[in-house]
């Protein structure tokens, strides 16, 4: 299928691994012109040397003035973005009895911030051209609370009310907004967040990752090109009414009509 995705001009914030990575190695197998943003020049760097004519930038996401100056190095470079995909950030997981409130404002900045500083000034100038696409990979954990996730699952959970109040908003402006919301996924994060509950199991890591896997009903991870098949999709004019929306790709782990 054609998904017409050629010359398409795609910005994937959090590009340098993990979904994010697989997200802007499909847009460039469909023809796309491509830009990332990591969080460091060697995260760029070693991210760039797989993907070639892709475009990076290094930028603390966290940081409105940072995002801005990023965003317009990408734009200097090749123009207006047609389609934003975020996958930036990842809040960092805590058990309950670590928590504190700089801790749940951390989670915000890490993970609802970063998104926000890109799609606000995205989707006004998408807005203005009437046309364009912002795919948010976000994450179930902003329906299922876990409990060493909770500050992340508020912030994803606060994407997902972003997402679908924007793709409300600007329905009638030619500019679609919509989230993918992968459950457990096979990335170094995954890994990360297994090693804080087996801290706090005194079990190890591998014994938590086979757990996880086996809570979905498949039986397995979803991997990152998986999710990434899904985005290129979405955005894509081939999803022209698919806006104000959460796609959920997590094995039918949460279920639900």
């Amino acid at each position: 299928m054609d998904l017409n995705l050629k010359a398409k001009r795609v910005l994937i914030s959090g590009g340098t691994r993990g979904i994010g990575r697989s997200c802007a190695a499909a847009f460039l197998a469909e023809g796309a012109h491509v830009a990332i943003i990591g969080r460091s020049e060697a995260s760029v760097a070693a991210a760039l040397g797989d993907l070639p004519g892709v475009i990076g930038v290094a930028a603390d996401l966290r940081q409105e003035t940072e995002a801005a100056a990023a965003l317009a190095s990408v734009e200097r470079q090749f123009g207006p973005i047609d389609i934003l995909v975020n996958s930036a950030g990842a809040a960092q997981r805590s058990l309950p009895e670590d928590l504190s409130p700089a801790r749940w404002r951390d989670a915000m900045d890490a993970k609802y911030f970063t998104y926000i500083h890109l799609i606000d000034p995205v989707i006004k100038a998408m807005v203005a051209r009437r046309a364009g696409v912002i795919v948010n990979i976000i994450g179930t954990g902003g329906k299922r609370p876990v409990a060493s996730h909770l500050p992340g699952g508020a912030a994803n959970a606060a994407l997902m009310l972003a997402t679908a109040g924007l793709g409300a908003a600007y329905a009638a402006s030619g500019v679609r907004v919509v989230g993918v919301s992968p459950g457990i996924t096979n990335t170094d994060r995954v890994r990360e967040a297994a090693a804080v509950v087996a801290r706090g199991r005194g079990s190890s890591v591998e014994a938590v990752m086979a757990e996880l896997a086996a809570e979905s009903p498949t039986g397995r991870f979803s991997e990152p090109g998986e999710i990434a098949a899904a985005v290129v999709f979405l955005a894509s004019d081939r999803a022209p009414t698919l806006t104000g929306t959460i796609v959920t790709m997590d094995g039918a782990a949460s279920a639900a009509i």
